[in-house]
C-alpha cells in the first residue's frame, strides 16, 4: 500500500476520532461534553491582549502553534502567511505572505525560519524579510516542527523518514527510514535533541536515539506493543511532545503506556498505564498529561506514581496541560481555559479566551500563557496580582 493511501486512512481516522480537531478520543459514545464544574475561584486570570494572526487552520489540519522567541511570537496559518507578534502588546510586527501550502511551522532559530509544507518541502526563510533562502524537497508531508542542533536540521515526514539537512543550503546529509503502520493517527511528535543526539517517537510505539551528525542508530526501544485484531485496536502512536530531564527521557503513547527511558541506552526505567496522543509537559519533578478520556494526570517523574488525577473535564476535548508556576492549565474544545492547582488538582480559575477550539496546547512563558485558536486568534493571559 502506498504512503498516499496510508495517509488517507490516517486522515479518515483523525476525522473519526476528532471532536473539533483534537483527536485523542475513541470512546464510542454519543455523550456531549461534561458540564462545567462549579467552584469558587481562588485566583484571578486577566487578559493582556488579543489579536488576529491569520486564517488559522483548515480541514487539512496543519500543525500550527505559537513559537515565542524573546519578545516576539511567531505564528503560521493555512494560507501560507507567517506573522511576528509583540509579546508585550499583541501588535503584529510583520507578516510574510509566503504562498506556501504550510503544514507545520514556523520553527525559529535566530534569523532563520523553517516551515514544512503538505507537498513535502522544507523551506528556509529569512526572519527579517521573509525571503526564501532555500527549499529542500523531502519524501512526504511534514507535520512536526524541525529542530536545529549541532549544525544539522532534523525534520520528520509522515511516511516514517527522518532527515538531516544542512542549514546553509538545504542539502540532505542523511536519512533514517522507519516503516509506518497501515493505520496511524494524523500527526508526528517533534524530534527532541540533546548533546549530539536526536530522539524520535514513532507511530508503532518505538522510540529511537540517533546521532545528529550522521543519523546513525544509537538505540531503539519499544514503549508500547501494537495489539488487537484490527488496525484501529493496534494504534500505538507517539504523537505528542516527549521530555528530557538530566539523563531521563519521558514519553507517552496512544496505546496506553507512559514510560521513562535512560537517554544513553533506551532502557526502560518505569512504565505506567496512561494513554494519550497529546504528549507530556514537565516541570521539576512533575509530569502532566491528558489521557484519551480527558482526565488530567499529574505524575511524579522519578517513579511514575500518580500525584493526582482530575476526570471532571470528560469529553471536553482538552489540550495537553502545561505548567504555569504553581498551576496546570489546559484549554478545551469550547474555548474554556481551566487552571488547576498543581499540588491538589483543584480547579482555581476559569476564563474563556475564545469560542473556538485551540489549535494546539497553550504556550507558557514565565507567568504568561498564550492561546492560539483554530480561527487564527491569539491571546495572552496572566494571573492578576
Amino acid at each position: 500500500m502506498t504512503r498516499w493511501i496510508r495517509t488517507g486512512l490516517a486522515i479518515a481516522l483523525a476525522a473519526a476520532l476528532s471532536g473539533c480537531g483534537i483527536f485523542n478520543r475513541d470512546r464510542g459514545d454519543d455523550d456531549g461534553p461534561s458540564e462545567l464544574v462549579r467552584f469558587d475561584a481562588t485566583v484571578q486570570v486577566e487578559r493582556l491582549w488579543s489579536t488576529g494572526v491569520g486564517a488559522g487552520l483548515n480541514r487539512s489540519r496543519p500543525n500550527f502553534r505559537p513559537v515565542v522567541v524573546g519578545d516576539t511570537i511567531w505564528v503560521g496559518d493555512h494560507r501560507g502567511r507567517i506573522s511576528a507578534v509583540s509579546t508585550e502588546s499583541g501588535r503584529v510586527l510583520r507578516r510574510f505572505d509566503t504562498g506556501l501550502d504550510l503544514s507545520a511551522g514556523p520553527a525559529v532559530f535566530d534569523d532563520l525560519l523553517l516551515a514544512g509544507t503538505f507537498d513535502g518541502n522544507l523551506v528556509a526563510l529569512d526572519a527579517e524579510s521573509g525571503s526564501e533562502r532555500w527549499r529542500a524537497r523531502l519524501s512526504s508531508e511534514i507535520l512536526s516542527y524541525p529542530v536545529l542542533h549541532d549544525g544539522v536540521i532534523v525534520v520528520r515526514c509522515i511516511d516514517g523518514r527522518t532527515f538531516g539537512i544542512d542549514p546553509a543550503d538545504g542539502r540532505r546529509i542523511w536519512v533514517h527510514d522507519r516503516s509506518v503502520p497501515l493505520l496511524t493517527l494524523r500527526g508526528n511528535s517533534d524530534p527532541l535533541v540533546r548533546a549530539g543526539q536526536v530522539f524520535i517517537g514513532f507511530d508503532n510505539g518505538m522510540v529511537a536515539g540517533l546521532r545528529v551528525s550522521d543519523g546513525s542508530l544509537l538505540w531503539e526501544q519499544r514503549v508500547s506493543v501494537p495489539e488487537g485484531r484490527t488496525e484501529l485496536e493496534r494504534l500505538a502512536d507517539i504523537d505528542g511532545p516527549m521530555a528530557i530531564v538530566g539523563t531521563d527521557l519521558y514519553v507517552v503513547t496512544y496505546r496506553g503506556r507512559m514510560a521513562s527511558l535512560a537517554l544513553e541506552s533506551g532502557r526502560i526505567l518505569w512504565v505506567k498505564d496512561v494513554a494519550s496522543h497529546s504528549g507530556i509537559s514537565l516541570q521539576r519533578t512533575q509530569l502532566a498529561a491528558a489521557d484519551r478520556d480527558d482526565a488530567v494526570w499529574l505524575i511524579d517523574r522519578r517513579n511514575g506514581s500518580t500525584l493526582w488525577r482530575e476526570d471532571r473535564l470528560a469529553r471536553r476535548g482538552i489540550s495537553r496541560p502545561v505548567f504555569v508556576g504553581d498551576f496546570v492549565v489546559t484549554v478545551d474544545n469550547e474555548g474554556f481555559m481551566h487552571w488547576l492547582d498543581s499540588d491538589s488538582g483543584n480547579f482555581v480559575a476559569r476564563v474563556r479566551p475564545t469560542r473556538s477550539a485551540p489549535s494546539a496546547a497553550p504556550v507558557a512563558v514565565g507567568n504568561t500563557v498564550y492561546v492560539l485558536d483554530e480561527n487564527g486568534n491569539l491571546s495572552a493571559w496572566r494571573l492578576r496580582g
